[in-house]
């Protein structure tokens, strides 16, 4: 299955917590369509506050403490409790070693 446009984010690993927006000022209820690159699965989601172009958005809930995966790897741990459609950065998550 493929995507019919440019895809408004991307999600390398079926495991990924996070997709990478890929267009210009992503509004609070828009609507965002991308495709899992591994699976080749379109993936819908939400945003619940504006995103920032090359920023992440949740597409599963993520706890506060629990890990961060992108690429299918562990890119860091949640510092408060994400939902999905949420703009993810440093506000919100934090390496893991500190």
């Amino acid at each position: 299955m493929t995507i019919a446009n440019p895809p408004d984010f991307l999600v390398h690993d079926q495991r990924d917590d996070v997709g990478v927006v890929v267009v210009e000022e992503v509004e609070t209820r828009q609507r965002l369509c991308s495709w899992c690159m591994e699976t080749d699965k379109i993936v819908a989601v939400t945003a619940t506050q504006p995103i920032p172009l090359g920023h992440k958005i949740a597409l599963k809930e993520i706890a506060e403490g629990d890990d961060v995966i992108k690429y299918g790897e562990v890119i860091g741990r949640a510092s408060t409790d994400i939902t999905v459609g949420a703009h993810l950065h440093v506000h919100n998550t934090k390496t893991r070693k500190w």
